[in-house]
């Protein structure tokens, strides 16, 4: 399985297109690597937003964490089931479908399906698993009086 460093092909992308933005730095290794000096990227781009303007986010405690992790390599591999499989028209353990149903860590799942079906995916639904032990705080029987 040939895993991609997502990071460092984004930027060499940059570099292509705004070779003054690249810069070197040392990272936690002690190893000289790319980086992007986002201070001569605005300046090249022009037309950018400084400071904080309104605009819709979603932020987390520890986001930087974990868009970090996301961009891990991983050394996982989708395996089929064919006894949980089923084909287009109902049959079980037929295989003759585009569909496919992924169960597991949603972060791997994700990082597969980015190295091995990038811009071929029309749509990912991710059932998040709620009281599956003590990691995640949902009350089922949440009602409102009004």
């Amino acid at each position: 399985m040939d895993n991609q460093n997502l990071a460092g092909d984004n930027i060499k992308k940059l570099a292509s297109l705004f070779p003054n933005a690249i810069t070197e730095t040392i990272n936690e290794a002690g190893e000289v690597i790319q980086a992007v000096d986002f201070d001569v990227l605005r300046q090249e781009l022009g037309a950018t937003i400084e400071g904080r303007t309104l605009r819709y986010e979603f932020n987390w405690p520890d986001k930087d964490k974990a868009l970090k992790l996301a961009n891990t390599l991983t050394d996982k591999a989708l395996r089929l089931d064919r006894d949980k499989s089923t084909g287009r028209d109902g049959t079980p353990r037929n295989i003759d479908t585009e569909n496919v149903y992924i169960e597991g860590d949603n972060l791997d799942a994700l990082q597969i399906l980015r190295q091995t079906y990038m811009c071929r995916v029309k749509m990912i639904y991710i059932d998040p698993p709620y009281n599956t032990g003590n990691d995640f705080i949902y009350n089922d029987h949440f009602t409102i009086s009004t």
